[in-house]
């Protein structure tokens, strides 16, 4: 297979995988709603499925490292996730409430497979000098996915019902499936399996926190990125509220993010298309400012301001989302590569709950005030980066 029909294999899966698990949220969301009839069922089941990436992440990162077919790991991963889900769909309802919350819990540890994972391998596929131009693709299908994920799942609820938008995204992570098996095996050996593998893992798992910690660069992406992800899951929490209050519903809220998304997906586009592209470390840093501008014009409460608040949050997205994976790509040590980027994902995510968690007690109080807090927190990100970079500068240069 040659390079460009590889890269072009692998974008197909990453966008199906990922759309697929975009889905999922919002499907098992709206389909514990309707089997049960309780909300609080509904999101105990989603939070769930999103909480244990922490775990998950820098334990399959590690097992992912030593994996001779990381392609055949990634196929497992995700056809666990998908039975998962379907487990979950199976029982809710006909079993006690906690056995599909545990079930879920189990299928939300594979999550970072289908982020983190995936693009850990797009090293092995195109040479360094193509790397950036791949990064933003890659950044693209987390675009496209956060942008016709939810959307479908809720177009699917709608016409055929809630428990079908389960099955539709079960559909399309195993259609990702020949994409994963298809990924190439790495070209160094892999490590030699150990006699205590848990103790081995546990060593590769500390190894992959010290790399993030002590490689600057890496250290200041990751917290920036991470940092930053609660101030957007203040924004997602925000939304239907936002929606509720400046266009009259709270379905407007979900049109607000599909609009974010839209607008990342542009920038990535353009961002793809640049022959000399600004400086990763750069976007990282600054993203933040531009994601804080968007929030400070969606407290307004105005309608122009909030739709310049979409393009704007979307602009700092999306290239700070291809900027963290060149940086990863970059200073990641290959032995390390596959938990960096799993690792990474899962301290994201957690970011992006706790965010979500902080807001919806601040909105209910006042939703300007806890969109100018999410504002504060995007700046907080910057001027962190900020001052770590120069603190570091003699010893990083």
């Amino acid at each position: 297979m040659n390079q460009r029909a590889a890269l072009r294999w692998y974008g197909t899966g990453a966008a199906t995988a990922r759309t697929g698990d975009e889905m999922s949220g919002t499907a098992l969301l709206l389909a514990g709603l309707a089997v049960t009839g309780s909300a609080a069922t509904a999101s105990t089941l989603l939070a769930a499925l999103t909480v244990s990436a922490a775990v998950g992440g820098p334990v399959f990162g590690a097992i992912l490292d030593r994996s001779a077919r990381p392609g055949r790991l990634l196929a497992g991963a995700l056809a666990g996730y998908a039975s998962g889900l379907v487990i979950v769909l199976v029982t809710l309802g006909r079993v006690p409430v906690s056995v599909s919350v545990l079930v879920a819990l189990c299928a939300g540890l594979l999550g970072p497979a289908l982020s983190g994972g995936w693009t850990s391998q797009l090293p092995r596929l195109v040479p360094y000098e193509r790397l950036p131009r791949a990064n933003a693709l890659d950044a693209m299908t987390f675009n496209g996915a956060s942008l016709a994920g939810p959307a479908l799942a809720g177009v699917v609820a709608g016409v055929v019902g809630a428990p079908a938008g389960v099955v539709v995204a079960v559909a399309l992570i195993c259609l990702a499936l020949p994409s994963a098996l298809a990924l190439p095996t790495p070209r160094t050996p892999a490590r030699k399996p150990a006699a205590d593998l848990v103790t081995a893992l546990a060593t590769d798992v500390a190894a992959g926190f010290r790399a993030i910690v002590r490689i600057g660069p890496l250290a200041r992406a990751t917290t920036t990125s991470v940092v930053s992800c609660v101030g957007q899951g203040m924004l997602v929490a925000c939304a239907p509220l936002l929606g509720s209050h400046v266009f009259g519903s709270p379905a407007h809220g979900a049109l607000l993010l599909s609009g974010v998304a839209a607008s990342a997906l542009t920038a990535n586009a353009v961002l793809s298309a640049r022959p000399r592209p600004t400086r990763p470390d750069t976007v990282v840093a600054y993203g933040p400012l531009v994601i804080a501008a968007g929030l400070l014009l969606a407290a307004t409460g105005h309608p122009v301001p909030v739709v310049a608040a979409v393009l704007l949050v979307g602009i700092g997205e999306g290239p700070q989302l291809t900027a963290l994976f060149a940086i990863r790509h970059r200073e990641a040590p290959e032995r390390l590569r596959g938990q960096i980027f799993t690792t990474g994902a899962s301290l994201k995510i957690t970011g992006f709950a706790l965010g979500a968690g902080l807001a919806g007690p601040l909105a209910t109080l006042s939703l300007p005030g806890a969109l100018l807090t999410a504002a504060g927190v995007q700046a907080l990100a910057t001027l962190w980066c900020v001052v770590d970079e120069a603190s570091r500068r003699p010893r990083d240069g």
